[in-house]
């Protein structure tokens, strides 16, 4: 992959002296300032330059939260950065270090040890009742509800083929690595982000005599989209990942994996079901 040979000159590049470009972004609170401004100093210190515009690292200081949006601030550049993340609360999924591992993330990036790893993302086109559309990419999920909590009703369609009408709270659409989030609590599956993959779950779906959904979580390839079409008139709210949004005249939403995906530089072995395991099920880290 493309990504492959530009993560070879960036290594390449530090062993050659060629000045790094680094950019943080920093949950506001004490502890990450004052990690923010030690980490300045460090990587000042074995030659990175702090570039808020066009950086080739982002890192974070913070939590997942952090990280989001960190991504929707970068995410026209794609191509060209790499996120790290430094977790100042619970261990979060985007984050592998500590605050006392500063160092040893400043030794690693100096030395180039790191590799890149691509995880998908959700692409969302909304489509308006006059004809326009908009497009954005989640890193996490999206959702779809009414604006004001009443039932949310839409029929649901799988490429081309109706799949089923829907009643209930509303819809979320994940990502593998965004399935550990909303999409969890919502009872949808844990998805390794190795898959090429999206998830859609229901939420509080209505199911009686009357009506009735599939109820359960819906894993979906690459080469499947999905379409969403509102039946009724109203103002609908969505979401993604960290950002909201209300629409009146909406039509239809597809969602689709992105051609587009994130890059994390990964700086230390810390796998998936391990970030997991630590997150969910251990007792302390």
């Amino acid at each position: 992959r493309s990504w492959k040979l530009k993560n070879i000159f960036l290594k390449n590049a530090i062993h050659r002296g060629v000045t790094m470009r680094y950019t943080t972004v920093i949950k506001e609170d004490a502890q990450s300032i004052a990690l923010e401004r030690k980490l300045t100093e460090q990587l000042k210190n074995v030659g990175f330059e702090q570039d808020d515009v066009t950086p080739g690292i982002v890192i974070t200081i913070g939590g997942d939260g952090t990280m989001l949006h960190a991504y929707h601030r970068y995410k026209h550049r794609l191509k060209d950065v790499a996120f790290i993340g430094v977790h100042t609360g619970h261990l979060g999924f985007y984050a592998d270090f500590r605050p006392h591992e500063l160092d040893i993330l400043v030794e690693r990036l100096a030395a180039g040890d790191f590799h890149v790893i691509e995880y998908p993302l959700l692409k969302v086109t909304m489509h308006m009742q006059d004809g326009t559309q908009e497009e954005n990419l989640a890193l996490n999920e999206a959702t779809l509800k009414t604006d004001d909590g009443t039932t949310f009703v839409a029929d649901i369609f799988i490429k081309e083929d109706h799949f089923e009408r829907f009643r209930g709270d509303g819809i979320c659409i994940s990502t593998p690595s965004g399935s550990t989030a909303y999409n969890k609590a919502l009872g949808g599956a844990l998805l390794h982000p190795s898959f090429n993959a999206i998830q859609l779950t229901e939420i509080a779906s209505i199911n009686n005599r009357v009506f009735r959904t599939v109820g359960s979580p819906l894993i979906l390839p690459a080469h499947h989209f999905v379409n969403v079409r509102p039946v009724n008139e109203m103002r609908y709210k969505v979401t993604l990942d960290v950002h909201n949004y209300m629409y009146e005249q909406l039509e239809r939403i597809e969602y689709r994996v992105a051609e587009e995906t994130v890059r994390f530089a990964r700086l230390r072995s810390l796998p998936f079901w391990q970030r997991v395991h630590n997150s969910f099920i251990a007792d302390e880290l």
